[in-house]
This record gives structure tokens, C-alpha cells and sequence, in this order.
């Protein structure tokens, strides 16, 4: 049976996706690259924003016209939460309510049947606890350099903007000697691996043995010595003193990135949204990781046109943004969704789709020029990359994707490897020079 992949979001669904590929080829499924041979399309999706939701129907809809004999399985947070929605569209054979590998496996091994198939996640950390040990960890990301290693799943705080809690529960954090396991069979085909989760500075606090994010951090920094590691989303106030070392250490095995989720730079509006942290509490932290990083690549999430937010609010985000050296944004106007308490803000309070619009446009010119600014003062400087698109992009440590150029392949060695190299170019055309690099692990 030959089944296509599609993934909606985040780099956690990335790494889900993967864990129910691998779990569908064990039971004999065959990869395809493209929607219109398969017999079976599974379908990934995100319920992050409303435009997520339709994306993921709009894409239901598409393979349905391209291909009428294919089978459409839906899972993920979107399926979680809507899962009428899709119930009633042609062509789904079943419908799972989260990411669950062992549940889309079977839906894939059913499709060729008739009728529609519910199924609920049934619990556990995506079924680790009790999948096959053949299935249990992921062996590799299949096509791609670099590695997700997801390292817990949920989360426990109520930002009351978010849909995502509602669909993937509480936080749970998988074992140490788990991870580490995971982490060293990625590492033999993964130069560098990513710490993915919904809320990874939780990691640990609901362990038998509690840890932490730092903590686990060091033990694959000492367990896994092959390769560089990346930290995935992180909030500000959990970039504990330890975590910072790390990265701010010199060796170059922890990747000098960061992104740390910002949504408001006005405090009325971050204490509707039922965040944890101030604007000067963000702000002190991100300015002191800034000053022990030389070189720093920093993004964050910022929302638009939250109930209530008024032009001061959005003027304070603004200088926020100003002040602090971010090198990119991902910037939303708000979007409300069904059972969060935003919603019901929203429709006390909503703000004009066209302001938040505008100023959504705003910030990411903002952002935009900074990034610019940013890139032009790294040419000339030393950068330690992976290779991607078919050795055409490059990925320094401080997440910049600039161009490569090499004779042939790289003197260096195989693409699956960390390569040094100075970083040339003007204007924020940036491209690394690779004739004379070294493969570094």
C-alpha cells in the first residue's frame, strides 16, 4: 500500500509525522513522494490559527480532486478538536483525535475498507509506553540533515489564546535514558538534533525523578558527543542560568539560537493573554542572554490585534521589538479560537481585522530590517553549518540560511556532517565559503 505524508505546523508535528511513517512501514506501507499515486494520504494537521484549520480541508479537498481513489486519514490537533469537521468530508476513511502513531498505523492498514474509522488517542506520550520496541524510538528524519528529537508533549500553562493545550493535554515529559537512546540513533544520520515539544521548558517537571530542560541538555551534551544540538521554542523566563552556559559555551555543541516566544510587549495585554512573564521581565532576560551570546540568532512569536489592545499596547511592542536584537519574528494578527478564553475576550473586545493587519504588517517590516542589519554584520565571520536543499542552502549556528560555495562537493565530506567555513557576501547576500572546510564531526 503506498501512503503519502503531509504535515500541517510545527517542528513537533514534523517529528510525529515521522514516528507514524515509521510506524506505518513496519507494518509494510510504502512512502510515496506525491498525493496523486498513493492509495492512502495521511494527513497531519495544526489548529494553531483558523487559516491552520481550513489549510488542512482545503488540502483534504485537493487530494480528493486529484486523486478520487485515494483514502484520506486526518490526525493531529486539528482532527483533536474539529473532528466533525473533517468526519464529513469525502474521501476520509478515519479520523484520529491527535498524533497518535500506533492509531494512524492501523487506520492505514484499514483504508482499503469501507466506511469511516474513529479513533481517539488512547493515551501515554504518542504511545511510547507501549508501542513495539522496533517502533518505540525514531530512527531518522527521512530526508532531511537535521534531526527532531521530541522530548515531551502537552503543556500545563492556560495562555488563554492558545487552542493547541486543548488538543495535545497536560505536559509529559519522556525518560532521560529514553532520550538518550533516541538521540544516539538519530546521531548516526543527523549532524544536528533539534529539542522539539509543545512546552520544552517543562521538560522534566513531571518526572518520577524530576529534571530539567537544562539538565537533559548536558547529559546528551555528554552522551551524545557527535553532533550539535539545537533548543526548539522556549520561553524566556525558563533559559535557567545552566541553559545559558551551555549555549554561550565555546565548543559549538549547542547551537547559538534561540527562539523565545514574545505575543505582547504591553503588559494589559500579556496578563489577558495569561502569560507568566512581564515586559521587563522578558526584556531584562533577553538583553542579558544577548550580552553572554557574541553571536545570537533570536526569534520570537508576536500576536496582533488581541482583544483589547490598544495603539499604546501595540506602540510598546513596537519599541520592545525596537530595542531588543532579534534577527527575525514570526508575527499573527489574532485569531480566535472555539474554547479558548480569548474567544470570549474577542467578542467583548475584538480588534479591526484591518488594524491588526496593519500592525502585523508593521512588525515584520521592523523585524525585516533588523534581520537585514543582522546578516551584514556577520559577513566576514566564521559560521559551523549544516547543508540542506540538495547542498544548495546552508544553515549556520545562529539559524541564517545563506548560499554555499564549494567546487564540487565540499573538501569536507559527506552532506550529513557540520562544516566550517567564513561566511562572505554584502548587502545581507550572505554565502559560505566551503572550498577549504573541514568536516567538524
Amino acid at each position: 500500500m503506498r501512503v503519502y505524508f503531509h504535515t500541517f505546523g510545527c517542528k513537533a508535528n514534523q517529528y510525529d509525522t515521522e514516528r507514524m511513517r515509521q510506524e506505518s512501514e513496519s507494518r509494510g506501507a510504502i512512502p510515496t513522494s506525491g498525493w496523486t499515486d498513493a492509495d492512502v494520504c495521511v494527513v497531519n494537521t495544526c489548529t494553531v490559527t483558523t487559516q491552520a484549520d481550513s489549510e488542512a480541508r482545503r488540502f483534504v479537498r485537493r487530494v480528493r480532486r486529484d486523486n478520487p481513489s485515494a483514502r484520506v486519514v486526518v490526525a493531529g490537533c486539528s482532527a483533536a478538536l474539529r473532528g466533525s469537521d473533517y468526519r464529513t468530508m469525502d474521501g476520509v476513511s478515519a479520523v484520529i483525535a491527535g498524533p497518535d502513531p500506533i492509531a494512524v498505523a492501523d487506520a492505514v492498514g484499514a483504508a482499503g475498507g469501507s466506511g469511516l474509522v474513529q479513533l481517539g488517542l488512547r493515551g501515554g506520550l504518542d504511545r511510547i509506553d507501549t508501542e513495539p520496541v522496533a517502533a518505540e524510538l525514531l530512527r531518522e528524519r527521512v530526508g532531511a540533515t537535521r534531526g527532531w528529537l521530541k522530548i515531551q508533549d502537552g503543556c500545563d500553562r492556560h495562555c488563554s489564546f492558545c487552542a493547541t493545550r486543548l488538543a495535545r493535554g497536560e505536559s509529559r515529559s519522556r525518560p532521560l535514558d529514553e532520550l538518550l537512546r533516541e538521540a544516539a540513533l538519530l546521531a548516526r544520520t543527523h549532524p544536528e538534533l533539534v529539542l522539539t515539544g509543545i512546552h520544552i521548558g517543562h521538560y522534566g517537571l513531571d518526572l518520577r525523578s524530576p529534571s530539567s530542560l537544562s539538565r537533559l541538555l548536558a547529559s546528551l551534551l555528554d552522551r551524545v558527543p557527535s553532533v550539535r544540538f539545537r533548543l526548539g521554542s522556549v520561553e524566556a523566563t525558563e533559559v535557567d542560568d545552566l541553559l545559558l552556559e551551555l549555549i554561550a559555551a565555546d565548543e559549538g555543541r549547542v547551537a547559538p539560537h534561540l527562539h523565545m516566544p514574545l505575543q505582547s510587549g504591553a503588559d494589559p495585554v500579556l496578563r489577558r493573554m495569561r502569560r507568566w512573564h512581564t515586559r521587563e521581565a522578558y526584556r531584562s532576560r533577553a538583553l542579558e542572554i544577548a550580552g553572554r551570546v557574541g553571536v545570537l540568532g533570536l526569534g520570537a512569536d508576536v500576536i496582533t490585534g488581541f482583544p483589547g489592545e490598544t495603539d499604546a499596547d501595540h506602540e510598546a511592542t513596537r519599541a520592545l521589538v525596537e530595542e531588543l536584537p532579534f534577527t527575525y519574528l514570526h508575527v499573527f494578527p489574532f485569531s480566535p479560537r472555539e474554547g479558548t478564553g480569548a474567544a470570549e475576550l474577542d467578542r467583548a473586545g475584538p480588534v479591526p481585522q484591518r488594524v491588526a493587519a496593519d500592525r502585523a504588517r508593521e512588525l515584520r517590516e521592523l523585524a525585516d530590517a533588523k534581520g537585514r542589519t543582522y546578516r551584514e554584520s556577520r559577513a566576514g565571520g566564521a559560521a559551523d553549518v549544516t547543508l540542506e536543499a540538495r547542498e544548495t542552502v546552508a544553515l549556520t549556528g545562529d539559524y541564517l540560511r545563506v548560499g554555499i560555495l564549494h567546487e564540487g562537493r565540499p573538501a569536507s565530506g559527506p552532506v550529513r556532517r557540520l562544516h566550517r567555513g567564513v561566511l562572505r557576501g554584502a548587502g545581507g547576500d550572505l554565502y559560505i565559503d566551503l572550498s577549504r572546510s573541514h568536516a567538524l564531526n
